[in-house]
């Protein structure tokens, strides 16, 4: 849902526990996700052959190194506006989290309706975009800030009750210091 543009090129890394397991279901999870966008009856059986057809090159990297998470996968995709990337952890048995957006440190479970923004990070932001949905009786269930330095570029990830009408979204474009948003669901 963030990656943008046609799709050129799909990277798989897998740590820790992740690239002990056969990554055949993993990828053709991960390319069932992409794929959709081009075809609904998609799965993750006939993913992968969808993706050859449409000329991606597909890479599925096992690292051996330990890191920070017990098990950890990165999704990287190349796109004519560039590469975009994610990351995501499984906390215990079955909580999976949201841990890199773009190369930003966020914690966050993907649940239903979220919003993703990339702003400014500057005094008053939290409490514009709260007023703002709060304006509209948008209540936020979670609420995850991550950034790469003091006054940078900074990313936010919440999430919402309800699916976010288009009105709202164009509203929290307009905030200042709000360089995107958009509207996840899961």
């Amino acid at each position: 849902q963030l990656a943008h543009g046609n799709l050129t090129k799909i990277s798989i890394e897998r740590e820790g526990a992740a690239a002990g397991l056969n990554g055949k279901p993993i990828t053709g999870a991960v390319l069932a996700g992409f794929m959709r966008r081009y075809s609904e009856s998609v799965n993750m059986v006939n993913a992968p052959y969808l993706a050859k057809e449409r000329g991606l090159e597909v890479s599925d990297v096992r690292h051996e190194r330990e890191g920070i998470y017990q098990t950890l996968l990165r999704v990287t995709v190349a796109t004519e506006q560039g590469d975009r990337s994610v990351a995501g952890t499984l906390f215990g048995t079955d909580s999976p989290r949201l841990v890199e957006i773009f190369g930003v440190g966020i914690e966050a479970a993907l649940e239903g309706h979220m919003l993703y923004i990339v702003n400014e990070d500057a005094p008053g932001f939290i409490g514009r975009i709260g007023t703002l949905l709060g304006e509209h009786d948008i209540n936020i269930g979670t609420f995850h800030l991550g950034r790469r330095e003091a006054g940078g570029e900074a990313t936010l990830l919440l999430s919402v009750d309800a699916p976010i009408p288009a009105e709202v979204i164009k509203q929290a474009c307009a905030l200042e210091g709000v360089k995107l948003a958009i509207p996840l669901a899961f």
